[in-house]
């Protein structure tokens, strides 16, 4: 029987790490937030990621996390089909394009935070692999390109889908400054990032070249 107490442990740490990410982000006064996802969208639009892609999925950012809405409007004001997650009853995404602020409404879902969501038609989970760049949500990143994310597995499901359907979108993490570390605690089912961006610039890891994923010569 396959020793299990590596993976074991490495679940334990990033518990540790997570509540201490968490507690750090919660301790941000709500001016520098602000600041920082102004910042963020700035070093976001500057990837030739986003710059050459005509599908990104994204998020809406909620809480403390690194703010996306103004990345958002930018990214869909510069003529990019912006898709968006709708979380399922077992944690699953599905998608739905973004329409504006407008297009969202705050969700309830039992036991987590509440979710700004699009209120348009479901496209399905697989919607997503014709994304050009998928930003992804997380705690941290590290040298590795690693991410950390909250443990609820959805955005799991999402690279597994990916990774199944033969899509090679770029995948990039956002992140305040802060949250770029030394390592992350890896388990197997875990994927690397091609970037991470902060609000005082962005960092590339190895493998795909700049602007990979995102030519634009990938059927939609």
């Amino acid at each position: 029987m396959e020793d299990s107490r590596p993976a074991d442990r490495a679940a334990d740490v990033k518990a540790l790490l997570r509540g201490e990410l968490l507690a750090a982000r919660r301790a941000l006064p709500a001016e520098a937030r602000c600041a920082a996802a102004r910042a963020l969208s700035r070093s976001a639009l500057a990837l030739p990621e986003l710059a050459g892609a005509r599908t990104v999925a994204a998020y809406v950012s909620v809480g403390a996390e690194p703010g996306t809405h103004e990345l958002l409007d930018a990214l869909r004001d510069a003529g990019k089909r912006v898709l968006l997650p709708v979380l399922l009853p077992d944690n699953d995404l599905d998608w739905a394009a973004y329409e504006g602020p407008g297009s969202l409404e705050p969700v309830a879902h039992p036991g987590k935070m509440r979710l700004l969501e699009p209120v348009g038609p479901r496209l399905g989970p697989q919607a997503v692999t014709g994304a050009d760049t998928v930003l992804l949500p997380g705690l941290a990143v590290d040298g590795r390109g690693m991410r950390l994310g909250r443990g609820g597995g959805s955005y799991d499901r999402v690279l597994e889908r990916l990774e199944r359907a033969g899509a090679h979108p770029a995948l990039v993490v956002l992140l305040y400054d802060e949250e770029v570390v030394a390592r992350v605690p890896q388990e197997p089912h875990d994927h690397p990032v091609q970037a991470v961006a902060t609000p005082s610039g962005v960092v590339r890891f190895g493998g795909r070249a700049a602007g990979a994923g995102a030519t634009g010569s990938r059927p939609a």
